[in-house]
């Protein structure tokens, strides 16, 4: 007798999943939401350094971490999408299995976007110098 996964190991595939589907999105938000502003307000008041960090480095940051959560979430979403290939392709016709592989395809697709509207966001940001205007 087989039995399925665990009501704990469904949730915390399925909190994978939307990962995989919504964490660029989310890391992207979280970039406009920090990079710009955090540019923009220091420079309007006349500094160059946000506490004790240099603007730079907080820009840079600020670009960073949501690059590597997007990266995170991409992975994610490759794994799903390949775990789901397999399960297909032993013969389960299993619509949360296919629901799930439409997912896992929309959030690569998603999170290549989103991971490269983050690098050349943080590229317009890094490349220009701060507080010129």
């Amino acid at each position: 007798m087989t039995t399925g996964p665990g009501p704990h190991t469904r949730l915390a595939g399925g909190l994978l999943l939307w990962y995989g589907v919504l964490g660029g999105a989310v890391a992207w938000a979280a970039h406009l939401l920090v990079a710009w502003p955090l540019d923009e307000l220091t420079c309007a008041a006349g500094r160059e350094r946000v506490s004790a960090v240099p603007l730079w480095l907080a820009v840079w940051l600020a670009v960073v971490i949501p690059g590597v959560v997007t990266v995170g979430s991409l992975l994610v979403a490759t794994l799903v999408w390949r775990r789901t290939a397999r399960a297909s392709s032993a013969g389960a016709e299993d619509r949360a299995v296919d629901r799930s592989r439409m997912l896992a395809v929309v959030g690569v697709w998603a999170n290549l976007l989103f991971l490269t509207i983050i690098v050349l966001g943080g590229v317009a940001v890094l490349v220009f110098p701060p507080c010129q205007g």
